[in-house]
């Protein structure tokens, strides 16, 4: 059975300074030129696989059924692999390197129903140089996928279970204390966590969190205005996960944390409040969507 896709969802490390954002969809569109191109984000961090990779599993049970181009590829030009990873029997399909970026979300979705490395050059662009595969490779192949060409003719079968793993940080804990880590960073400054809620059942409403050594006492909420002028926050965030956050605030600077960052978590002890570092100062900024 021909698949054909009408959406390509396209996330890279790209940016939106250079042209190459710009290049990949003119690629796609002078192949398939009703294809709809819906922008994940150009922003992950140069070369972050790990922080593209949880980007595109945040984004993965609400983008529309089709092909993901998946590109944060520092190995580009060497011996990794390109690949088409199908997920759902076909429902959507992933096209990128095999570094791991994919790992994340193709498990969101129930895991890989086939996999292609991308071997056949004729659905490829000629490339005067082996570092832009953006263009010459991943952007002809999934314009080609939305046309109807089958996966069998892109290049030959893998198997998934070879696939590059993705690495997610785990939570665990030592003695009575639960040891996290900073998963993302949003531009309001929320600073997600690798845990959910029940994972806090044991430890009350008042927690006692360190970061880079330094004790705050924190406060579990229901929102962004449930926190108090001065507190730390720890709300459900919208993906289900723990986020520290102040209210109209960053809490990413006002703790010093950033993306990768430890995060204990202990339970509260009267007197704690006298045990904190610098009290909480709120910069101010516009209240923007959350």
């Amino acid at each position: 059975m021909t698949l054909r896709y009408d959406t390509i969802s396209f996330l890279s490390d790209y940016g939106n300074d250079d042209e190459f954002v710009g290049i990949v969809k003119s690629v796609i569109r002078s192949i398939a030129p009703d294809v709809a191109v819906i922008d994940i984000t150009h922003a992950v961090a140069p070369h972050d696989v790990r922080a593209g990779g949880l980007a595109l599993a945040r984004s993965a049970a609400y983008l529309c059924p089709g092909v993901v181009l998946g590109i944060v590829d520092p190995g580009v030009g060497t011996a990794r692999r390109a690949v088409a990873i199908e997920v759902g029997d076909g429902a959507s399909v992933l096209v990128g390197p095999d570094n791991g970026l994919f790992a994340s979300a193709v498990a969101m979705v129930g895991g890989a129903t086939a996999a292609y490395e991308l071997t056949n050059t004729e659905y490829h662009l000629p490339a005067p140089g082996a570092t832009f595969a953006g263009r010459d490779v991943f952007a002809p192949i999934a314009a080609h996928l939305c046309d109807g060409v089958s996966l069998d003719e892109l290049g030959r079968a893998i198997d998934p279970h070879t696939l590059t793993p993705g690495i997610f940080p785990l939570s665990r804990y030592e003695n009575d204390a639960l040891v996290c880590e900073s998963l993302w960073i949003d531009r309001y400054g929320n600073v997600q966590l690798n845990i959910a809620a029940d994972d806090l059942d044991s430890f009350g409403e008042r927690v006692r969190i360190i970061v880079n050594g330094r004790p705050r006492v924190a406060v579990r909420a229901a929102s962004y205005t449930g926190v108090r002028v001065g507190e730390v926050g720890l709300v459900v965030d919208s993906y289900g996960l723990i986020s520290l956050c102040v209210d109209r605030g960053s809490a990413a600077l006002e703790l010093g944390v950033h993306a990768g960052a430890q995060v204990i978590i202990e339970k509260f002890e009267p007197g704690d409040e006298s045990r904190e570092g610098t009290p909480i100062q709120l910069l101010p900024r516009s209240r923007g969507a959350r």
